[in-house]
């Protein structure tokens, strides 16, 4: 029987309170699958995204108590997307998963994700969250909104409330491997590639333990990011206003020839153009300061440790 290997890639910030239960939850379930499907085996890609906290050193003791744990630990915290894209080229498995180790994405979803997935049917399985209960009302708004904006001004559609909790295929990861840019929005990438995806439709879920790092201020500039990684749409902003601002003139010229009041028409076109011209240099500026980290070509990722480094040293 030939077997197949599937790769967990954990991406891990300050993480020390919810690691125990996480690796307590993805042992029972990865033992279930190899019992019910003995060609299954598995390996646990820890990706160390500059923990400040105890997280590497319980990385370190997993890796030295089975070898099937391994982990990839950087030198600084680089942030989600790069510790995703680290564990997705480190990954040796036919299939690859991504999933926090919050609990917030459930390992017990993963046998039915590769029921889906290998029956060929389907290139990923991946969660979709159907309600934001627990989350506060603004940011779910906002959230809402960002889905339902991006998705008019953007060829590339993405789900409502997906989240990066996906069970791949290696042919999937491979394709997302092969777009080497340095500003990434995942979300976006794994609709872009096109491969078959079955989305499960799941509750909201909170932190099995520990703190999350996201707050308003971050999740807007993640915004912002998928925005500008995937449409180009702002840039035109530049002509809809001038447009518009030619109109606004002509207003004002017939108000100011109306009323005799050239002193106020002067003063409120001043303030629209300079305001417009700054709003307009700001959305240039993003997409130049893009293609400056762009043609850079420094490194999305540097790496301070792995398992097989730490081995050699002692």
């Amino acid at each position: 029987m030939e077997k197949e290997l599937i790769t967990v890639v954990v991406p891990c910030f300050n993480e020390q309170e919810v690691l125990p239960l996480f690796h307590e939850e993805i042992l029972r379930v990865s033992d279930g699958m190899t019992e019910a499907h003995p060609q299954l085996e598995f390996e646990f890609l820890f990706i160390n995204d500059g923990s400040r906290d105890g997280t590497l050193d319980i990385l370190r003791k997993y890796s030295a108590e089975d070898s099937r744990f391994r982990y990839v630990s950087f030198s600084r915290n680089f942030g989600k997307e790069a510790a995703m894209l680290a564990g997705m080229e480190h990954s040796k498995g036919d299939y690859v998963v991504i999933m926090d180790a919050d609990l917030q994405h459930p390992p017990k979803l993963m046998p039915q994700m590769y029921e889906y997935v290998s029956s060929g049917e389907y290139d990923c399985a991946a969660t979709r969250r159907v309600s934001r209960k627990g989350e506060p009302k603004l940011l779910s708004f906002f959230s809402r909104s960002f889905y339902k904006v991006i998705n008019k001004i953007s060829q590339t559609q993405i789900v409502d409330g997906a989240q990066d909790y996906r069970f791949m295929t290696r042919q999937m990861v491979n394709a997302i491997l092969d777009m080497p840019e340095y500003n990434r929005f995942s979300k976006g990438i794994f609709s872009w590639v096109g491969f078959r995806t079955k989305y499960i439709e799941v509750e909201n879920t909170e932190r099995a333990a520990g703190k999350t790092t996201w707050n308003f201020w971050k999740l807007l500039m993640y915004s912002f990011e998928g925005i500008t990684a995937f449409s180009t749409f702002p840039l035109a902003f530049s002509v809809i206003f001038s447009i518009l601002l030619f109109i606004a003139a002509l207003v004002l010229m017939i108000f100011a020839i109306a009323e005799l009041s050239e002193a106020l028409a002067v003063m409120c076109l001043i303030c629209f153009v300079g305001g417009l011209q700054l709003f307009c240099m700001g959305i240039m500026g993003q997409y130049l300061a893009k293609t400056y980290m762009e043609v850079k070509r420094r490194p999305k990722y540097l790496i301070g440790e792995t398992e097989e480094t730490n081995r050699k040293e002692r």
